[in-house]
Formats: C-alpha cells, sequence, structure tokens
C-alpha cells in the first residue's frame, strides 16, 4: 500500500535533505565576512541543536502540500457512476470559471487566471485516469517526482537566498524580505542585474534534478495500490497533531533566542521562520508591544522636552524675530550614503570631492544620525521630522495624507512642493504619501525617451534626475514662487550601474564604491550646472544620506551604522560651521526653518540645533528596535517590552565602540519610552494631522 510507505519515507527523504541544508547553511553564515562569531562553545551546540529542532518543525509544516497531495491518491473515485459524475462537476466548474463572474474576478489581480490554471488541470488528469487507467500508475509517479524536485529546488535556492541577504543585511529573513516581494519587478531585476542569476538557477536546477533522482528512482512500486480511508483518517489524525506540536514548539523556540550576541540569535533561528514572523508584525501596535509610562508623564516629559506645553498636546508656538527669508530649497536625499564614505570622516579612497568640498563651504554636521535601515525611514524623519514609528514606516500606511510636515509648512508660507525620483513612486509607496500630503510628484513616468540616457532596474542615473531637475526648476522660478523640491537618488544602490566614463571605475563593475563615486560626480555635475540658472543665488541646499550602506552588527543598533553626513550649503548665505552636537535626522528640516526665521506652530519633535536650547539627541531604529541616543548611552526599546542600554563611545574614528551597562539610567529610559510612545500615540490618534 501507499501508506506507511511513501508518505512517511517521502518526508523523511525531505527531512534529512532540509537538515544537511540547514547545517551548511548555518555553518556557511557563521564564516561570512559580516558576521561577528566570538562565541562561547557551549553557543555552537545551542545554535545547531536548537536549529536542527527549528527546521525540523519548518519541515513538518511545509510538508502539507505534498501530504495532502498523497491523501488524496485513490482508485476508487474513478469508479462507476462516481467518476462520470465527478469529470461533469469539474467540467462545470471549469465553464464557470471561463464564462462567468467569479469570487475570483472580484478580487481581481491574477487570482482569476490561478482559479482557472489550477481546476483546469485538476479536470484534465481526473478525465486522463478515468478514460485511460492504465496511465495512472505512470503519471502518477511523474507527478511525484515532479513534486519532489519542486521541493528541493525550493529548499536549495531559499539557502542560497538567506546568504545572499544575511550577507546583505546582516540577518535572517526579516520586514524588508516581506517588504520586498510587493516589488517584485524591482526586486527581481536587481537581484538578476547585481548576481549572475542564470547560471546560478541553472546549477540548482542540475543539483535538483540529480537529488530527486536518487531519491525516487525506487519509488515507483509503492504506486500500486492506495490506504484505505480508515488509514488515511488514522494518518491524518496524527499529522494534524504533529503540525500543532511544531507551532507551539516554534514559538517555544522563539524564546529561546537568548544570546547578547545578535548574529548567534539569528543563525539559531530558521529563516522561513523569521519571514513569517516579520510578516507576521510588519504592523506594531507600541503600547501592545513596548515598555510605556502613563500617559501623563509621558506627555510631561516631552512637552518639557520640546514644547513647553502641559496636557496631552505637541503643539509649539515659533516666533523669529527676524524677518523671514523665503529662500528656494533643495532637499537632496542620497541612496545609502554611510558617514564612512566621505573623507572628512576617514575615507582614503577620494569617493566623494564633491561632497567633501560642500562640507568644507557650509553648515557640515559631523555627529548625525540616520533614523533607520531604510528608505522610508529617511524620508519618514525628513518629511514629518517625528521619532521612527514601531513596525511599517507611516510612509507605507493607509490613511498617510494631510501630516503636518516639513512640506505643510512651506505649503502655508506660499511654497511650491515637489518630490522628484528616478524610479517609480509606487515603490515604497513614495508616490501615494506625497501626492496625499500636498506634494508634486515627479517620478520616471515623467521622463521622455531622450531625457533617459541611462537606467537600471532602479531607475534613470543620477545624472538624468539631475539634468531633469534643472529643467523643473526653471519651470518653477518662471512662476516667482519659491519651490521646496526634495530629490531622491537611485544610483548608489546594487546593482551599482552608471554610464561609463564618468569616474575611474567601470560603469559594469557593480562595486559599491562606484556606487557612491558616481553618486558624487552626478551632485557635483549638477551643482556646477545649477550656479549658472537665475534660482541658484536665492536657493539653500540640503544633501543629506537616507540611510547607511548596511545597518547590522554585532548589536541590533550599532551606532556606526546609523552615522550619516549631512551638509546645508547656500554661498553667500551660509558661512562654513561644523557641528559637532549629537543630532538627528528629524532635526535638518526644523534647523533649516530657524536659519530662515521662520515663524510657525509646530508639531514637530524635531528641534533647531543651533539654538542654544537645542537638546543634543538622536533617534535609530530598525522595524522592531527603537532606539535614543543622549549623553553616550543608547537606549533600545524592543517587543516584550524589553529594555537594553548601551554605552557608546564618541570616538575620532566615527567607530563608536559600544558596551552593554550593567544598570539602566532611568532618566534616560524614560525619555525614550515618552518620546516613541507619545509620538505613536498622536499618530494613531490623527493629532499628527493638519488641523483645517
Amino acid at each position: 500500500m501507499i501508506s506507511k510507505s511513501i508518505t512517511l519515507r517521502t518526508f523523511i527523504k525531505l527531512f534529512i535533505f532540509y537538515l544537511v541544508i540547514g547545517l551548511i547553511t548555518r555553518i556557511a553564515l557563521l564564516f561570512l565576512p559580516i558576521t561577528v562569531n566570538h562565541f562561547p562553545v557551549g553557543e555552537y551546540f545551542k545554535i545547531f541543536l536548537f536549529g536542527m529542532v527549528n527546521d525540523f518543525c519548518i519541515m513538518l509544516i511545509a510538508y502539507v502540500f505534498f501530504e495532502i497531495h498523497l491523501l488524496f491518491l485513490s482508485d476508487s473515485k474513478y469508479r462507476r457512476p462516481w467518476g462520470y459524475l465527478i469529470f461533469i462537476i469539474l467540467l462545470g466548474i471549469l465553464a464557470y470559471l471561463f464564462f462567468f463572474k467569479t469570487i475570483f474576478d472580484e478580487y481581481g489581480s491574477s487570482a482569476p487566471l490561478i482559479a482557472e490554471i489550477f481546476v483546469g488541470l485538476k479536470t484534465f488528469f481526473f478525465g486522463l485516469f478515468l478514460f485511460f487507467p492504465y496511465l495512472r500508475k505512470g503519471v502518477r509517479y511523474a507527478i511525484y517526482c515532479i513534486f519532489f524536485f519542486f521541493y528541493i529546488f525550493l529548499i536549495l535556492f531559499n539557502a542560497f537566498a538567506e546568504l545572499f541577504f544575511w550577507n546583505e543585511f546582516g540577518v535572517r529573513y526579516n520586514f524588508i524580505a516581506v517588504d520586498y516581494l510587493v516589488y517584485t519587478h524591482e526586486v527581481i531585476g536587481n537581484i538578476f542585474e547585481s548576481y549572475p542569476m542564470i547560471p546560478l538557477l541553472t546549477v540548482l536546477f542540475l543539483i535538483s534534478l540529480l537529488v530527486t533522482v536518487l531519491f525516487v528512482k525506487k519509488s515507483l512500486k509503492y504506486f500500486k495500490s492506495f490506504m484505505s480511508f480508515k488509514v488515511k483518517l488514522i494518518h491524518t489524525v496524527i499529522y494534524v497533531a504533529l503540525l500543532i506540536g511544531a507551532g507551539f514548539m516554534l514559538k517555544f523556540m522563539e524564546t529561546q533566542e537568548t544570546s547578547d550576541n545578535v548574529f548567534a540569535n539569528e543563525i539559531q533561528a530558521n529563516g522561513m521562520y523569521k519571514f513569517y514572523k516579520a510578516f507576521e508584525n510588519q504592523s506594531l501596535d507600541y503600547e501592545t508591544f513596548y515598555a510605556v509610562l502613563p500617559e501623563k508623564q509621558a506627555f510631561e516629559i516631552t512637552n518639557q522636552m520640546y514644547h513647553n506645553l502641559s496636557g496631552m498636546q505637541n503643539s509649539k508656538i515659533i516666533q523669529d524675530s527676524l524677518p523671514e527669508i523665503k529662500k528656494n530649497i533643495v532637499l537632496v536625499t542620497v541612496e545609502s550614503l554611510s558617514g564612512s564614505y566621505l573623507r572628512h570622516f576617514g575615507n582614503e579612497k577620494n569617493l566623494t570631492p564633491n561632497l567633501d568640498k560642500l562640507a568644507d563651504e557650509g553648515i557640515f554636521f559631523t555627529q548625525l544620525f540616520a533614523a533607520g535601515n531604510r528608505t522610508v525611514r529617511g524620508l519618514e524623519a525628513l518629511t514629518l521630522c517625528l521619532p521612527p514609528s514601531a513596525g511599517e514606516s507611516v510612509i507605507k500606511r493607509t490613511n498617510n495624507g494631510n501630516f503636518f510636515s516639513a512640506g505643510s509648512v512651506l505649503r502655508s508660507k506660499g511654497y511650491t512642493m515637489q518630490f522628484l525620483y528616478g524610479g517609480f513612486g509606487y515603490f515604497d509607496n513614495m508616490k501615494d504619501f506625497y501626492q496625499n500630503n500636498g506634494y508634486q510628484v515627479i517620478d520616471r513616468n515623467s521622463f521622455s525617451k531622450d531625457e533617459i540616457t541611462f537606467a537600471n532596474i532602479w531607475g534613470v542615473c543620477d545624472e538624468d534626475m539631475f539634468n531633469k531637475t534643472l529643467k523643473i526648476f526653471d519651470l518653477n522660478a518662471e512662476t516667482g514662487k519659491p519651490f521646496f523640491a526634495q530629490i531622491m537618488t537611485v544610483s548608489n544602490h546594487r546593482p551599482f550601474t552608471y554610464p561609463d566614463g564618468r569616474i575611474d571605475i567601470p560603469g559594469n563593475a557593480k562595486s559599491r564604491d562606484g556606487g557612491v563615486k558616481y553618486t558624487d560626480y552626478a551632485i557635483g555635475k549638477f551643482m556646477e550646472e545649477a550656479k549658472k540658472h537665475s534660482w541658484f543665488a536665492n536657493t539653500v541646499f540640503i544633501f543629506v544620506a537616507d540611510h547607511c550602506a548596511s545597518s547590522q552588527g554585532k548589536v541590533s543598533l550599532p551606532m556606526d551604522k546609523y552615522h550619516i553626513p549631512a551638509i546645508i550649503y547656500s554661498p553667500d548665505f551660509i558661512q562654513y560651521q561644523e557641528v559637532t552636537k549629537t543630532v538627528s535626522q528629524i532635526d535638518l528640516m526644523p534647523t533649516l526653518f530657524g536659519l530662515l526665521h521662520f515663524s510657525y506652530t509646530s508639531n514637530f519633535y524635531g528641534q533647531d540645533v543651533l539654538k542654544p536650547d537645542y537638546q543634543p539627541r538622536a533617534f535609530a531604529a530598525t522595524y522592531q528596535d527603537l532606539g535614543y541616543l543622549k549623553d553616550g548611552v543608547l537606549t533600545v526599546l524592543s517587543p516584550t517590552r524589553k529594555v537594553q542600554q548601551y554605552n557608546v563611545q564618541f570616538d575620532a574614528g566615527y567607530n563608536y565602540p559600544m558596551t552593554e551597562s550593567e544598570t539602566i539610567n532611568q532618566v534616560l529610559k524614560d525619555e525614550a519610552i515618552a518620546n516613541y510612545q507619545t509620538s505613536s500615540y498622536l499618530i494613531k490618534d490623527n493629532k499628527q494631522k493638519v488641523q483645517n
């Protein structure tokens, strides 16, 4: 009988293979350059033992599709008259799907096609087995082999995907992997442009084929007869019980990720389970998951820090004694520009000569930290001037319009507001967010063919973006209104391709250094061209990174991986100044408004860092861990109401060595909680919206 034999044997074979691949993957992760793998001996034992338990549970769950397929193998359903009746019903369902409007059509997307293909295949094979019974054994065996091959290929493909993801981010699958699934065009295109995918997939295909042949070559004999209904029922009850047990075991194993080293916990975990948890936790309610204070106390702390008010409010009247200066504002947000790439921060490769020159001529922030590790985090910080939100960025959420923002302040002062991006604005929900907040969005759809000289999967090269920008600014100047333009660059992003002949690193080298140097070249060219235009003399330029090139380290929030450059530049208006205070990305626009002597009612947590009452502090976050840096102490708030503190050294090399504090500074802990708790409350309760 098929039974005890084929179902159990199939699972054992797949589990052994998955276990071996999981073991090899963990060993490989340990020795990748990004991994800090100085663990105690006992930690290695825990990593591999608990890792094996995780893998067993995941394989048990993933096997469910194969299990269902094997359980439904039967000859009795083809007997007369039931076989003909079932076939007629299947034909009727297929006709209904093809010729009538169904629930799948209401759902839209690819759902109708998927339903038609699935039912079509079921109908075809049922008819084949009904009218040609001698084909059943061979075809079933062939389908079994294809199923088996599919599992083997996915196991191998996932292992390679995890290695690539780890090499990029230093973790198993996380919120970024979930997020990127939405943008399959960009992500798949990026992967194919960054790695030799055709040879790699060919090798994986051949290995999967060989493994499948070795495992299934003697399995044909198991397709002669099948389990009785009673045996299938018992088998199903046992399997369902095991599935439930696997689910509980995975949750328990998650509590065993207790190492002080983030890498140890990540290697011990299972990537697919991490992916599921990231998907499940993409929306994190602060009060549900994080340490909280009584609301009154939390608002007292933030009001004292920012607003000098009482109650659950967050507005402050900023009244400048000097007349407002309505200069044009150009905010250039540079993709993945770590501070470590600049000469001013110790880099000796001369990657950023133009930005280094601008830093010598404007206000240069030497201790400014990114709010997060994704582009949307940088845009959120620069636009809303609030601490980063737990879970998904505000930019990616629904109901993301009409926020009090840098844009709403400028709109109230008569500015034309624009967001310019060389890619397609739907990526990361940027177009939706900025349009909903009063910006004109100019993205790749706005480019004519003759305006594009080079493009990759992420968008047009930075030169093309800046050339387009110059034309738009000329049109803006003709209106006589001041304009605010935020430009998001794309070239310093994997696959790091750009036009040849611009810099001394070939455009097809796919080098991160090349991406940095080309973006700097494009910025230098843009500034030289801008000086020839009438609007230049009345314009303030801001150059700041959205986030660093990498955000992973031994701890969850390594501050050297959040250190970014920022420059405010405007000849004849701004004199050179080096700001060495600790500054957050959320402070940049309020500081600019102070330079322009703007008076307005502020809902910002960002501050004017040039004011004497500025309190130096910075925010840094992943999608789960929320950091607050002040007085050399980083307070990290994590789900399950966990709070940790680290002593951060501000050394001359901008490396920011960190050691975990043995005791908790209660004042800084309360300030961290108050900042994140109150800003989360205000967003959730729509109190950060512009009141019309």
